[in-house]
């Protein structure tokens, strides 16, 4: 057996929407979803080849509105690249046709309405095969500074909104996760996140979506500095300080997570085209990058005792806002695909 193929679990996939988020709008062109599909593919790594990826519902990627007949196109071309689909990022925000989470009767009828459209596909691509697992993503689709004029308020009625989008979900029998990012209002810190999800109080359908770059600024308390868990000021060389805020914060957060992006951060917030200020994604070799992304994802994968959770079915490699030069480069997609082998290797199982 290769040394790289010792655990089979969890599957391995790769993120569609880096060819779309932070492109167009005076950035660099979109990336068509058929070549990220191909870069994905033609990737390997001493045999080891990524095996599935996770889409994002919105044109020009996957159109929201696809009928059954564009979708079982789509079931067929991922199956001819021996991939399978797995998450599905539902287009929650005005400008893909939905709404905020707390914003009036109109906007949260957009955002519910894109949940609905979102988990529509879910069941048809499970209906074609290519999907056995992943979940749904959303988040409040709204800015930090509408959020802070009243917290309470607004995070009842985010709570609200997604309580019916766990409604819709349970028609559908598909399971939402909420992505924590700086960027979005009640979700834009560890302690917010966790604060909204337990008010929801649907564990059974409503999650949490981990994305490593996303919460290292957590620990960082970018937007919430009340919730900050390192010192101010911090060195990143004390990784034991770093690890220390790690634990407390996946502590936290782990029992909620059901869908996991592997990434890297170099704690720096910048963002390009339509999706700005929020973390920065960079290559795995980075060297400004701040993680440990194999030992730092044991956090996410491992409980307190350290032992395996196995809670994860796949786990998704996300890079938004690489150039479009980085990303079709096909050394991008073998060191990615090389670095989630050795999480695997590191916290899998059979």
């Amino acid at each position: 057996m290769n040394a790289h193929t010792k655990y089979k679990q969890p599957a391995l996939h790769n993120a569609m929407w880096p060819g779309v988020v932070g492109k167009g709008a005076g950035a660099e062109s979109p990336i068509d979803l058929d070549t990220m599909l191909k870069l994905t593919a033609d990737a390997d790594f001493d045999g080891v080849k990524f095996d599935g990826v996770d889409l994002f519902l919105t044109s020009p990627h996957t159109d929201i509105d696809a009928t059954d007949e564009d979708l079982k196109k789509l079931a067929d071309k991922v199956a001819s690249l021996g991939l399978v689909i797995g998450s599905l990022v539902a287009p929650v925000w005005g400008p893909t046709g939905g709404g905020s989470a707390m914003g009036d009767d109109q906007e949260r009828k957009r955002f519910l309405t894109q949940v609905r459209k979102a988990c529509r596909i879910g069941r048809r691509l499970r209906d074609f095969g290519i999907r056995r697992y992943g979940i749904i993503r959303v988040d409040s689709a709204t800015g930090t500074a509408e959020w802070s004029k009243d917290p309470d308020r607004n995070t009842k009625r985010i709570a609200d909104t997604f309580r019916q989008a766990c409604d819709i979900a349970d028609e559908y029998g598909e399971r939402l996760a909420a992505e924590g990012e700086i960027c979005w209002g009640g979700l834009h810190s560890w302690k917010r996140t966790v604060q909204l999800l337990e008010m929801v109080d649907r564990p059974r359908t409503l999650g949490f979506q981990a994305d490593m770059a996303h919460t290292l600024l957590f620990t960082l308390g970018y937007n919430a500095s009340e919730d900050r868990l390192l010192p101010e000021p911090f060195s990143w060389s004390q990784r034991d300080q770093l690890e220390r805020s790690l634990q407390s914060l996946t502590a936290a957060l782990r029992p909620w997570t059901i869908d996991l992006h592997i990434a890297q951060n170099d704690a720096t917030v910048k963002g390009s085209g339509t999706h700005d200020k929020t973390g920065r994604h960079c290559l795995p070799h980075d060297p400004n990058g701040k993680l440990n992304i194999v030992r730092d994802s044991g956090f996410w994968m491992r409980d307190e005792r350290g032992e395996r959770t196995r809670a994860l079915r796949h786990i998704c490699w996300d890079g938004c806002m690489f150039s479009n030069c980085v990303m079709m480069d096909p050394k991008t997609w073998r060191d990615i695909l090389a670095t989630m082998i050795s999480v695997r290797e590191a916290h899998g199982w059979d």
